[in-house]
């Protein structure tokens, strides 16, 4: 009898420390997920003043792959969630609508355009506002707000949406960033016009400076020239090495299977099975 509870008690204090160990290990791989895919979609920064919302620091340009993600204007104090599971665009139902209209009142002021809500179309520009991964439900909330300059909105309402990608159970810990980055881009892709449009955003800001200051840029650049040393070149194909030889060591290297990222403090790297296919 006594060795019977000895077993016991061991078989016991066995499962404890299984579940103790488990739950750093779980929150470990979220964190690393959360990281790395915070580094593949770089968030966008809004700001408001008298006449309204903008973007102050542009993110990386997503594009609408399908229909069904339901928006409303920035300036309302909540979102819509769509749900996007196995291929499928779940849009926020009627009823879920009416509650929130019910609830909260401010669905039934008319925005800038007459509409409280919004349907994103195929082929529509955003940027990420917000990841969040949540192992435990196996669910990636990735937010989003329209880029009305590349989507020639205007007036601007930078409609905004909650996106939630839902994994099968238990998928999501053992899936990798890669993977997981697969699934949003069916609904999300990354947009080639991403470069583009931040340097739009950046003309804009570098517009509203004085004459002044480009007359003295342009006296000074000679004497620039003379002094500044060759500048570096990264071509598509080179390895990590040759890369490292260029720039240096990256401040962060972020490894994705087959993908890899060298992240500079104004540079982003990326290696597709040790070449480089892009440079943001």
């Amino acid at each position: 009898m006594e060795q019977k509870l000895k077993k016991i008690i061991l078989a016991m204090m066995a499962l404890v420390c299984a579940v103790v160990l488990a739950e750093p290990c779980l929150t470990a791989q979220a964190v690393s997920l959360q990281e790395q895919l915070a580094a593949q979609y770089k968030l966008v920064k809004m700001g408001s003043d008298t006449s309204g919302y903008s973007v102050v620091e542009p993110g990386t340009l997503l594009a609408i792959q399908k229909g069904g993600i339901l928006g409303v204007p920035y300036s309302d104090k909540t979102s819509l969630t769509t749900k996007y599971e196995n291929g499928t665009v779940h849009s926020p139902n009627g009823l879920m609508v009416a509650g929130k209209k019910s609830l909260l009142g401010h669905f039934s002021t008319t925005s800038s355009q007459g509409q409280t809500t919004h349907l994103f179309q195929k082929g529509d520009k955003v940027y990420a506002t917000k990841i969040d991964v949540n192992l435990a439900k196996d669910t990636v909330e990735l937010d989003i707000v329209a880029c009305d300059k590349c989507n020639n909105t205007d007036p601007p309402t930078y409609n905004k949406a909650e996106v939630q990608f839902q994994f099968p159970k238990g998928a999501l810990a053992k899936a990798s960033a890669g993977d997981v980055e697969d699934t949003i881009g069916q609904l999300l892709s990354i947009s080639d016009d991403s470069q583009q449009a931040d340097q739009g955003q950046q003309g804009n800001q570098s517009g509203q400076q004085g004459g002044g200051q480009d007359q003295q840029a342009q006296q000074q650049q000679p004497q620039q020239q003379q002094q500044q040393p060759e500048p570096q070149t990264i071509e598509k194909g080179q390895t990590p090495d040759q890369v490292e030889a260029a720039l240096g060591k990256p401040d962060k290297i972020v490894n994705l299977g087959a993908k890899q990222l060298y992240i500079y403090k104004d540079l982003k790297v990326t290696f597709l099975n040790g070449k480089v296919s892009d440079v943001e």
